[in-house]
Order: C-alpha cells, then structure tokens, then sequence
C-alpha cells in the first residue's frame, strides 16, 4: 500500500513539472557593446537634430551674459577719464598748499590727523603738544586742553577770521604775546584756565566769555581798564589768581563775575554803582562771587544798592 502511495505521487509531480512553460535563457554576449547604435535588434528612438537644438539652447543660456560680451567682434570704446577734483580740506576749504588733512604741524603730522577735525571744529586734547598746531583757516572752535604749551606766539592764530572759541585749559602757558588775540574779528569765548600766566594781553572787543582762572595774575597781571571796552562781555571768572583788588571799570554788560579764592581785601562803593546816582540800577550783574576772600561785605552796604542779588562772601 504504501508503495502505491509513493508511485502515484511521484506520477502527479512529474505531470505538474511537465505543465509548465519553458522560457527562452537570454544570453548577454559581449560583442553586442562593439555594435553600432542604428544595428541594435531593438533601437531607441533617437532624434538627433532635436537632442542637438536642445544642448545648443542649454549652452547658449548658461553661458554668463559677460562671458558672451567678452567675445563679441565689437570693438570695446574707452570712457574718458573725470578729470580730478581739487582736494578740500575737512572745514570745506581749499587744501592747495596745505595738504587734505590741514596744514603741516612740527611733528610732520597733518594738523587733522594729529587732532580730530569735525567741521570747522578742531579737538587737540591731551595730544602732549608743546605748540599751538597750525590751523585750517575756517577753524571755528579750537580746543587744546591738558597739553604742554608754554607760549602763545604772536602769529599762531593769524589770519583766523572765523575763530570764535578757544580754549587752552590746562596747559604750562606762562607766556602770551601782546597781539596773540587781539587781531581775532570774531573772538567771542576765550578760556586759559589752569596755567602759569602772569600778564593778560590785549583782548578783542568781541568777547563775551572770559575765563582765566587758576593762573597767577597777582597784583600786576591785569592792567588798568583792561575790561572796559569790552562792550559785549558777559562771563567773566578770575578765581583763584592771587588778585589784590577787583578790576575796574567793569562793562554794563557784565552778568557774572567770579573772584573766589584772591586777595582782595576791600571794596570801594562805586565799584559797582553809581554813588552820585541813586536812580541807577545795574540789571544784568546777578551773580558776583567773592567767597574766600579776606573782606568784609557788610562794611560797605552801600556798594550793592544798585544790584539785583548780593554778592557772595563773607558778611563778618
């Protein structure tokens, strides 16, 4: 029985393998890579004329746009040259002579690349000059403050008609030529405190602020009516000098004095007002400093009638 079994399933196997297809074997031969492309059994569909337009198209479009004006048959034309422009000096004048950054100092140095120039203004801070720098000729405002200038020479601010501020605060000055300021047409702040002067010079009747405070004027440093023609002066401090007595006469003008810390030791009653002029009154003198002398303001009452506020300082 059971080798029955056996021989029908192995008559039923056979008759299944038998049932089924049979498929051609593919050969891959070799030889086949050396046929031309048109002799192939099954050719692709090739347009060469299209695949040809196509490549020129594709070229043709990423070649860069100055590439294809490099190549061109065209000759190139030259631009004519601008020509060059006559250099400024940063204040907005002519440099010719005096170089873009402003006139040559003694260091060899542009006066605008040793100093910081904006505009017309000039900054000479700390730089440790021994000398006022040579300036633009538009120069408005010139500091040169916490240096080691000793002198102010005659010409150093010569010609400079725009000048209307200077100011040398804390430098070594002990020497300041008679003409230094006075020739200035537009002078109106000048600060020289915190020095060694000894003697004011001349000063142009265009000041409106004076500042010479920390100096050593003494009893001679300033001479007689050395404010009064400065019609426009409205500032004006000498602390700290060793001053013996108050300048006079002072002008109208005058809205502050500041004498702290002299040696001024009385007052007269028309130093301020007018003793044969009860009438008068002096407005615009708000604001007078006499503390830390050795003088005794109630000793003279009447020497402030006149006067808006009374001055600062010691009443005992």
């Amino acid at each position: 029985m059971q080798t029955f079994v056996n021989i029908f399933l192995g008559f039923f196997i056979f008759e299944y393998v038998g049932a089924a297809p049979i498929t051609d074997t593919v050969i891959y031969d070799s030889e086949l890579y050396d046929i031309p492309l048109g002799e192939l059994p099954h050719p692709f569909v090739y347009d060469e004329n299209e695949q040809s337009d196509q490549s020129e198209t594709e070229i043709a479009t990423a070649l860069p746009s100055i590439i294809q004006e490099s190549y061109s048959s065209a000759p190139l034309t030259e631009e004519p040259e601008e020509e060059a422009s006559t250099p400024k000096l940063i204040d907005g004048s002519s440099a010719q002579g005096s170089g873009v950054l402003g006139p040559q100092t003694q260091d060899g140095l542009p006066t605008c690349l040793l100093c910081t120039c904006l505009g017309t203004t000039v900054y000479c801070d700390d730089h440790e000059l021994d000398a006022v720098p040579p300036l633009p000729k538009k120069t408005t405002y010139f500091y040169s403050r916490y240096n080691r200038i000793r002198k102010i020479n005659r010409n150093d601010f010569a010609n400079l008609n725009n000048l209307k501020r200077i100011d040398l605060t804390a430098n070594f000055i002990s020497e300041i030529h008679e003409d230094a300021f006075r020739r200035l047409p537009q002078l109106e702040e000048l600060v020289l405190r915190d020095n060694r002067i000894r003697q004011l010079p001349e000063l142009p009747p265009t000041l409106t602020f004076i500042d010479v405070s920390k100096n050593r004027l003494g009893r001679k440093g300033i001479r007689n009516e050395a404010f009064k023609d400065l019609h426009e002066l409205q500032h004006l401090y000498i602390t700290d000098n060793n001053l013996d007595h108050i300048p006079l006469p002072l002008p109208e003008s005058l809205q502050a004095l500041h004498l702290q810390n002299n040696n001024i030791q009385e007052m007269h009653e028309d130093t301020f007002c007018k003793m044969k002029d009860f009438t008068y009154v002096r407005r615009a003198l708000e604001d007078i400093r006499l503390d830390g002398n050795p003088i005794n303001l109630s000793k003279t009452p009447y020497a402030y009638m006149c006067l808006p506020r009374l001055p600062v300082g010691s009443l005992i």
